[in-house]
């Protein structure tokens, strides 16, 4: 109560704009932040700053690198977090309290997740138990891709090993243990991320309101509110678009490979949907994957050729016609720089590392874009 009385008028009022901007920036369809002076923000000249800088930019990749286990599920639950945003937002306007919105879309995510792996694990293992049976078939039909395909096989064959060693055999226990460990672990990774989005979403703009309260001047406290609020926005704008297009390619794919009579097609449905996440290789993996469904489906004929033929003709639609126009020019990237991104998160973090390369190149460019400092670098990394 002392502490209140010593505030003066002008912090009370000052208090108050900075809670109605807090609570009502966010609902804005757009964010008006003041026009700082571009010395507000000047980039570093000293040197030892910038040395500095590099070398914390250093450790924070070897920490990326070395805790992987940790930092990942973090990370999908951020992304995954922004992906969600607008649909806790949504039930609170309708008085659905924060949590129980956040435990709506934890089950939506869960349930969709589960209903994925239901659906498509029998299919994916059934062709997984085809494919060795199916090389000897491929490299019969298509003569010409004859030195890959025994490249492949003997590498099934040698897995492990050199080319003069004998193929051990797999002990069933063995077998049975890989997989249950590979299991533990991918519902551990699961269940850390879901409950990290749990608290994400619970949480709401509790750090952005503990940041507002340690900046020294109100100027900064508006400016920061606003910048929040619109570099959150624009990121769930492109993760929730990008999310629905792919959708539209796996349910375009998976309707090609039915009519053509592709075996399983909403499985290959599902394939080019998460491909799609990654563009350029993404395409060009599928084409060599459903090449192969289509000939061991319906066997070496020109017919094999038409559902790939179908799929290249969507994806150029959509890279071509859908994405520029649901995407503003603002989230377009550099094909250099998203090649780089995926060289690069792969070799951090592996495939899940390749299928956030580009959402998480996306997020660096938006944040740049709403940073002065940074501004120079998010205009490289526009296509």
């Amino acid at each position: 109560m002392a502490a209140e009385s010593d505030k003066t008028p002008e912090d009370r009022l000052a208090a108050k704009e900075i809670h109605s901007d807090f609570v009502s920036v966010t609902k804005r369809k757009t964010f008006d932040r003041p026009n700082d002076d571009p010395d507000d923000m000047p980039l570093p000249t000293d040197p030892r700053t910038i040395y500095l800088g590099g070398l914390f930019f250093l450790a924070c990749l070897a920490v990326l690198y070395v805790a992987a286990e940790i930092v990942l599920p973090l990370v999908l639950a951020i992304v995954l977090k922004l992906l969600l945003q607008p649909l806790v937002r949504l039930l609170e306007r309708i008085r659905i309290p924060r949590a129980a919105g956040a435990i709506l879309s934890v089950l939506l995510v869960l349930v969709a997740f589960g209903a994925s792996v239901s659906m498509l694990a029998g299919p994916a293992a059934a062709w997984a138990a085809k494919l060795p049976e199916a090389i000897p078939k491929l490299r019969d039909s298509l003569s010409v891709l004859h030195q890959p395909i025994d490249a492949a096989q003997h590498l099934m064959q040698q897995l492990g090993g050199d080319g003069s060693a004998e193929t051990p055999a797999v002990k069933p226990s063995t077998l049975v243990g890989a997989v249950l460990s590979g299991s533990a672990s991918a519902t551990s990774g699961l269940f850390t991320t879901l409950l990290i989005l749990f608290y994400l979403l619970v949480s709401g703009e509790i750090f952005l309101r503990r940041l507002v309260e340690i900046l020294p001047r109100f100027k900064d406290k508006r400016s920061a509110v606003a910048l929040a609020a619109d570099i959150e926005k624009n990121v769930s704008i492109y993760l929730l678009t990008i999310s629905c297009i792919n959708a539209l390619v796996g349910v375009a794919t998976s309707g090609v490979m039915w009519l053509c009579g592709v075996e399983n097609p909403v499985l290959w449905g599902a394939v080019a949907f998460m491909l799609n996440f990654v563009p350029i290789l993404g395409p060009m993996v599928g084409i060599v994957v459903f090449l192969m469904a289509s000939v061991l489906s319906l066997g070496v004929s020109w017919w094999a050729v038409l559902p790939v033929a179908l799929y290249l003709g969507i994806h150029i639609i959509e890279g071509e016609i859908f994405t520029p126009m649901l995407l503003a020019r603002r989230f377009t990237i550099n094909p250099v720089a998203v090649i780089l991104a995926l060289i690069f998160w792969y070799w951090m973090w592996g495939v899940t590392g390749a299928v956030l390369a580009v959402p998480l190149l996306a997020v660096t460019k938006i944040i740049c874009d709403d940073l002065r400092p940074l501004r120079a670098f998010g205009h490289l990394l526009e296509g």
